[in-house]
């Protein structure tokens, strides 16, 4: 699976896991990404696309 988001360009972000303790740890939040069969410019293409974006697909359509 990418990491990256074909439609909106979404990827991987950082930030803190933070304990009861107050502790903080690195770690990482990566997007929800599916392969999808998407047509473009009349032409059906394989992307990676977000699960964001495949609800905004499905709204609009």
């Amino acid at each position: 699976m990418a990491g990256k988001c074909d439609v909106c360009g979404k990827t991987t972000k950082y930030g803190r896991n933070v304990s009861f303790s107050k502790r903080r740890t690195n770690r990482l939040f990566k997007p929800n990404v599916q392969p999808r069969k998407i047509v473009v410019d009349g032409v059906e293409k394989r992307q990676n696309v977000c699960t964001q974006c495949l609800r905004t697909m499905v709204k609009t359509s």
